[in-house]
């Protein structure tokens, strides 16, 4: 029948719908190979084509295995990290010389006292000003500068300690003119990390830069214990101030080239208010910068809190408060170098930090025993140098290059001027209420400011509270994509 014979079906049309058609099962179990022979990009034979391969995104380069030595291997940085080694060691003896010095001198823990407020006052006056500084003029000159500002003032208090002409006052003037160098040395050396490491190992170099703070802190006390016995004050002054002039001679054999270009802002009225202007315009440094104003106000200074542990509650000697001063700086030490393996930082985590440091804090005072009290201690140690490492890679790896320096000022003010609150509030505290009840003052301020923080973010992100708490513990695809281009801004 011919219609049957028009409507069969050809087997040759079938084979090719076959072949033409593949199911979708076939197409998955031969997919993977398929891709395995992908065809080579092809030459670039004309001017467009080599136009075009140029534009195509080049392979990532392996990433080194231990970060940390990728940025030691930066000439300039480690030159740089040299340098934190020498003042830091020995800044932090002629700091236990000098308040020695001046009670050997006069007798009085006041005028102690007094010396520690005329190396704060300054900042807190003119903190701001050293950030328009450092934003104005190139940070390698103005570390420079102060740096032979430290090393010349305290040769002068070696020569006259030695010479024994040395009186109170001469202390208390050199005191009050590395006060007014820190001022301009803070926000320039905070924001030079960036120059010397290059936006790519900026987090490494912070980390790294607090472990040298808190290993000067380890080291610094006892080279100065053991010079003072053995020769006196005045050749530790004389040890700083030639650490000093050594690193103004690394900072200037530094090649130039190879740091991070960075815009140098030209002289203009309201830079000062630009930069806080700034700062209210970024989420992320203004909750960074409010949240470390309530750690620091109770929480980060523990040498009035634990000197009076030591006195009230274990009745030891200046051995015992050695030991507990000694066990909170390995804790910072490990919490530092653990921060140079963090992949980034977020503000979530720091309040979820800053809270951790209250709750350590809040612990701490209910320790029934040294041990557990050091065991503590430590604990707080570690999560204080995380919180302070996070805090200041997250407005470092946010500022804009232009407003680098203020904005590093207001942070350095902030942290600092509230310190400089914390040890008349929580001696205060620990003289009339008793050791513990100075422990729970200095859980306070981390507690609250996270409360604070976390609410006021949980407010202006979308989803409300829990959206909020999930972000608190979980860091999305999209956060691991824009690090990087936050980063490059940044840079």
């Amino acid at each position: 029948m011919p219609s049957a014979r028009r409507h069969a079906p050809s087997p040759t049309r079938t084979r090719r719908t076959a072949t033409a058609a593949p199911s979708r099962l076939s197409r998955t179990l031969h997919g993977p190979r398929l891709a395995l022979h992908r065809r080579p990009r092809p030459v670039a034979d004309t001017p467009a084509d080599a136009a075009a391969a140029a534009a195509s995104p080049a392979p990532a380069a392996p990433k080194p295995r231990n970060a940390t030595l990728a940025a030691l291997g930066v000439r300039n940085f480690r030159l740089y990290v040299f340098s934190q080694v020498l003042t830091n060691t020995s800044g932090w003896a002629a700091r236990v010389a000098q308040d020695w010095l001046v009670l050997s001198l006069t007798g009085s823990a006041a005028l102690v006292g007094l010396t520690v407020t005329l190396q704060f006052v300054p900042m807190l006056l003119l903190g701001l000003v050293g950030g328009v500084v450092a934003d104005r003029f190139p940070r390698r000159r103005v570390l420079m500068v102060t740096q032979s500002i430290f090393g010349l003032s305290t040769l002068a208090i070696g020569v006259l300690a030695i010479s024994g002409h040395v009186q109170a006052w001469h202390v208390l003037v050199a005191a009050f003119v590395s006060g007014l160098a820190t001022v301009f040395d803070n926000p320039a050396r905070q924001a030079f990390v960036h120059e010397v490491a290059g936006p790519q190992h900026l987090r490494q170099a912070i980390s790294v830069n607090s472990a040298v703070f808190q290993l000067g802190g380890l080291v610094g006390p006892a080279v100065a214990g053991g010079l003072i016995s053995a020769v006196g004050e005045g050749w530790t002054f004389l040890l700083n101030a030639v650490a000093c002039l050594a690193a103004v001679a690394l900072l200037a054999v530094m090649r130039t080239a190879e740091l991070t270009a960075t815009p140098v802002v030209a002289r203009a009225k309201g830079q000062l208010r630009e930069g806080l202007a700034y700062v209210r315009r970024s989420p992320r440094i203004l909750w960074s910068v409010v949240l470390v104003g309530f750690v620091a106000v109770t929480g980060v200074n523990m040498a009035t809190v634990l000197a009076a542990y030591t006195d009230q509650v274990f009745r030891t000697d200046a051995g015992g408060y050695a030991l507990l001063t000694s066990m909170l700086a390995v804790g910072a030490l490990t919490g530092a170098l653990l921060s140079t393996r963090r992949r980034g930082s977020r503000i979530t985590h720091l309040v979820l930090l800053a809270g951790a440091i209250g709750l350590l804090q809040l612990l701490a005072a209910a320790a029934p025993s040294r041990p557990v009290f050091i065991t503590v201690l430590i604990a707080m140690g570690v999560v204080t140098l995380l919180y302070l490492t996070g805090s200041n890679t997250l407005v470092q790896t946010t500022v804009a290059p232009h407003v680098r320096g203020r904005v590093m000022a207001l942070y350095v003010l902030v942290l600092l001027g509230a310190q400089a609150v914390s040890g008349t509030l929580i001696g205060w505290v620990c003289e009339h209420l008793g050791a513990r009840a100075g422990m729970v003052a200095c859980g306070v301020g981390p507690l609250l400011g996270a409360v604070v923080v976390g609410l006021a973010l949980a407010r202006r992100s979308e989803g409300g509270t829990r959206a909020t708490f999930h972000r608190f513990t979980h860091r999305s695809p999209a956060d691991e994509a824009a690090e990087p281009a936050r980063e490059a801004v940044a840079a």
